[in-house]
C-alpha cells in the first residue's frame, strides 16, 4: 500500500509510543518522514527500524517544541532534506497529574507551551507554503478527555489546554478548507504508553488500555480518504472507559512520586 508515495510527513513526539506508531504508519502508506523528539539517540533508533522496515527515507531531528528555534530548526532541516512538508502531525505531549492546589506552578507553562502552543506554532511554520501548493494534511493529538465535562480530575489544567487545540483546530479547519488543506484532531481514550499508561487505579485493568493500533487506524483513514473529504474529528475511546464522568480518582497517586 503506497497512498502517500512521494509525499513528506513530518511527525513530533516520534521516538516511541503513539508518535512512533503513526510514523510507522505513514512509512508504511510510502511516505518520507522527519521525525522529531528531544532526545537524539533514541530518536536514531526509531529512523533507522522505520527506514530498514518501510524503505523510505526518514530523518530524525532533535526538537523540543516548547523551544521556538528547536521548532523552525526542525521545519528547515526538513525542507532542505525532502524540499517540502505536506503531512504534519503534531504528537508531542507533557502529562501531569495532581488535584490542582497541589499542582507544581512551574508545570503549567511546561503544558502550555508543549501540548499547545508547540502545536499552533509549528503549523504557522508550514501551513503557508501548504497553501501555496494548495494542499497539506495536518493531524493534531488531542484527547478524548475533552468529551468529559466536567474535565477529569487531577487533569484540568492538561485537558483545558487540549481543550483550546481542539477549538483552535477546528477554527482552522474553517480558515484553510478553501486552500485543499485537512486539519483533523484525534481524541484518544487512554492508551497504553508511557504518558497515560502508568496512572494507577485508571489502568489497572487492561481492558480500559488502548493499543496505538485504533490511533494508527484512524490516522490511516484520515490520511486516505478522496481529497474532497477532511475527517474533522476523530474520537478512539475505550469501550470499557466511563466517560460520563471523571474517570481519574481524586486521591490519584502522581505517577512519577
Amino acid at each position: 500500500m503506497s497512498d502517500l508515495k512521494g509525499k513528506v510527513c513530518l511527525v513530533t513526539g516520534a521516538s516511541r509510543g503513539i508518535g512512533k506508531s503513526l510514523a510507522c504508519t505513514a512509512a508504511g502508506l510510502g511516505a518520507d518522514i522527519s521525525i522529531a523528539a528531544r532526545s537524539f539517540a533514541p530518536l536514531e533508533k526509531t529512523a533507522k527500524e522505520i527506514a530498514d522496515k518501510y524503505k523510505v527515507q526518514v530523518l530524525p531531528v532533535a526538537c523540543d517544541v516548547t523551544k521556538l528555534e528547536d521548532l523552525e530548526n526542525l521545519v528547515n532541516k526538513t525542507k532542505d532534506k525532502f524540499g517540502k512538508i505536506d503531512i504534519l502531525i503534531n504528537n508531542a505531549g507533557v502529562s501531569s497529574q495532581y488535584p490542582f492546589p497541589e499542582q507544581p506552578i512551574e508545570d503549567f507553562e511546561r503544558l502550555a507551551h508543549t501540548n499547545y502552543l508547540g502545536y499552533v506554532r509549528l503549523i504557522r511554520l508550514v501551513i503557508n507554503e501548504m497553501i501555496e501548493r494548495k494542499s497539506g494534511s495536518i493531524i493534531n493529538m488531542v484527547s478524548g478527555s475533552t468529551l468529559c465535562d466536567p474535565l477529569p480530575r487531577n487533569f484540568i489544567v492538561y485537558s483545558s489546554l487540549k481543550v483550546g487545540l481542539r477549538a483552535f483546530s477546528k477554527g482552522l479547519f474553517w480558515e484553510v478548507r478553501d486552500h485543499g488543506i485537512k486539519i483533523t484532531s484525534l481524541l484518544p481514550g487512554v492508551t497504553d504508553t508511557d504518558l497515560t499508561g502508568k496512572l494507577q487505579e485508571v489502568t489497572a485493568d487492561n481492558s480500559r488500555l488502548m493499543s496505538t493500533q485504533a490511533i494508527e487506524d484512524a490516522v490511516r483513514f484520515a490520511l486516505t480518504v478522496p481529497a474532497n473529504v477532511c475527517p474533522l474529528e476523530i474520537a478512539v475511546i475505550n469501550q470499557q472507559t466511563p466517560w460520563t464522568k471523571p474517570v481519574i480518582p481524586f486521591k490519584q497517586e502522581h505517577p512519577n512520586k
